[in-house]
């Protein structure tokens, strides 16, 4: 059985109960246009690596959607641009596809200043985005960015979860090396005060621009304090070079990656350097350890095992991508007119209420929170042999 074939039953139930219309018993012509989702992305540039992950999972799931019989009649069909990880770029990009009117919604990508650079065009377009960015702002306030949501682990999420595994294994001292962009800004201020109710002390704090190939002055001068543990808050390329440079300049200290630190199971080149890290991120990394006790559980494993099949490995965002396209998709068909016209409106009211048991964990959107995943979806992972496992 092809990869597509056997996803189907476990990766499209979000859309199956929603499907059946008046046109099956003969009321009315079925409609069978396509639903057309653009996706703007870091496809060149710095952002690249994770860029081409979304691409990939997108395509891979327009697929399955496509394949599974669920979609009564209709195609997902998607549009990529590539944003060259340039907000001004991006935000060309954005407004295109805003005034293509066969658009019905726009995913984006990782780049934070390019999600928040689009927020007063999509407002104004009355556009849906879903931006698998983590800066909490994108998104927040949710009253003055109706069309705008974000599926990506929060900062304060993480913050939290950073906090409570190093005061269980009794860190009282660290070192911070986070991204100098806006979630990285906003990670600083929630971890201070995460690891603060902790008792923990933050000695000292660098930080990495998105364009640094070498971080190797910053963790040298942070492994001078001689703090207990560093806490990479970066994306994954950058927590690795961090990792290698924090062993050759013989910190002996911990390592503690933010979920922006996530990238493939397989560590590769870094793996030596991050034995033993500890990274807070979703189960779905690692579900090839996990027992398929649960429809969702199952679902997840299916992807994990078709993503792998496809590309030779997994990357762990690739499930925000996937669903991120699985929401747009369930609300296209649940907002759908029966006209073959576009109804934006009706598919940003869908996905406010929105409740999705996804590939990547709990998503429950509301009025007041467009940030989709829930703190629940976020584990504890180490880095043992060369890859991600389940912590424990």
């Amino acid at each position: 059985m092809s990869p597509i074939r056997s996803a189907t039953a476990a990766l499209t139930s979000a859309v199956l109960a929603t499907t059946l219309t008046a046109c099956q018993f003969g009321a009315e012509e079925q409609d069978t246009s396509p639903i057309i989702i653009a996706a703007d992305l870091e496809l060149s540039g710095p952002g690249a690596p994770l860029g081409k992950t979304y691409q990939r999972a997108l395509e891979l799931k327009a697929e399955q959607l496509n394949s599974s019989g669920a979609l009564n009649g209709r195609q997902i069909e998607l549009r990529i641009k590539d944003n060259r990880s340039d907000a001004s770029e991006s935000l060309r990009n954005v407004n295109d596809f805003s005034a293509d009117s066969q658009v019905s919604a726009i995913v984006m990508g990782g780049c934070n200043e390019c999600a928040m650079g689009a927020v007063e065009a999509v407002n104004g377009q009355q556009v849906p985005m879903v931006a698998l960015a983590s800066a909490e702002a994108i998104a927040s306030p949710a009253t003055e960015r109706r069309y705008v949501f974000r599926l990506a682990p929060s900062a304060p999420d993480s913050a939290e979860a950073l906090a409570v595994e190093l005061r269980r294994n009794e860190i009282d001292t660290v070192g911070v090396l986070r991204s100098d962009d806006a979630y990285g800004k906003e990670g600083l201020t929630v971890l201070e005060a995460a690891l603060d109710k902790a008792d923990i002390e933050v000695l000292d704090v660098k930080t990495v621009r998105a364009t640094d190939t070498d971080v190797s002055s910053q963790i040298t001068a942070l492994a001078q304090g001689a703090p207990e543990a560093l806490v990479l808050w970066a994306r994954a390329e950058q927590a690795g070079l961090a990792a290698v440079a924090a062993r050759e300049a013989n910190f002996e200290g911990a390592l503690y990656f933010d979920a922006s630190a996530a990238g493939e199971l397989f560590l590769g080149t870094t793996a030596r350097a991050a034995e033993n890290a500890t990274m807070v991120f979703t189960q779905t990394l690692v579900i090839d350890d996990v027992i398929a006790t649960t429809p969702a559980k199952a679902a997840r494993r299916q992807w994990f095992q078709d993503y792998t099949a496809r590309f030779g490995g997994y990357h762990g965002s690739s499930s925000f991508a996937a669903d991120a396209l699985q929401l747009l998709t369930d609300a296209a068909i649940r907002s759908a007119t029966g006209t073959g016209t576009t109804d934006r409106e009706g598919i940003r009211n869908v996905l406010e209420t929105s409740q999705l048991d996804g590939l990547s964990g709990p998503i429950r959107l509301t009025p007041d929170n467009h940030s989709g995943l829930m703190p629940q979806a976020l584990t504890t992972l180490v880095a043992r042999n060369g890859r991600w496992h389940l912590a424990g």
